[in-house]
């Protein structure tokens, strides 16, 4: 499209809406200086700005027919795009990343002392036990749950099942999720301590 004339946004979605990928090319590149400058206002700390961008523009095409023309185009896309940067900062509060600076003194020791297979000193104990709690803290509710019942109060799959009301496939699984979540945050928290 030559420079010198106006962007058609109406005819632009009309073709958007017949799956005209063109179009749909073109609206990304008219609307992309729009989204970023709300992105970069509102970026959440450890979230790559293009990243967001292209969550705002997947949402955008997904609710595209929701569209009704009330407002202007552009400022329904900046609703969207202030929603996300609201919404991924409201999960970073519930589900903040921990970090290897995060944790206390004697959490750190103890967790320098694992990773370097040293016997376990008498105040490690607890110290351990406050790393484990805060690496459940990264967990969703439900796997939380799961882990605690399961690895740390002992109680069998069964049992599990009876109080939660959940079935013994889905108590597997989410117990698998979790282990292997917790196993991905313990590694971060060793490769930042050796940074």
């Amino acid at each position: 499209m030559p420079d010198d004339q106006p962007f058609d946004l109406v005819g632009c979605l009309d073709r958007v809406r017949l799956d005209d990928q063109a179009a749909a090319r073109e609206l990304v590149a008219h609307l992309y200086p729009l989204v970023i400058r709300i992105v970069r206002a509102h970026l959440p700390r450890r979230v790559p700005e293009e990243d967001l961008a292209q969550e705002v523009f997947m949402k955008m095409f997904s609710r595209l027919d929701q569209y009704r023309g009330a407002v202007p185009f552009p400022h329904w896309v900046s609703r969207i795009a202030v929603t996300t940067c609201i919404d991924q900062l409201r999960a970073q509060r519930r589900r903040p990343e921990l970090r290897h600076a995060d944790l206390s003194e004697n959490e750190a020791e103890a967790l320098d002392r694992v990773t370097a297979d040293e016997g376990a000193a008498p105040n490690d104990a607890m110290a351990a036990r406050e790393l484990v709690e805060r690496l459940l803290g990264q967990l969703k509710p439900a796997d939380r749950l799961v882990t605690q019942l399961l690895d740390l109060d002992g109680k069998s799959i069964a049992e599990i099942s009876g109080l939660t009301g959940w079935n013994q496939t889905l108590i597997k699984v989410r117990a698998h999720r979790a282990r292997r979540k917790l196993q991905v945050l313990f590694s971060k928290l060793k490769q930042q301590e050796g940074s």
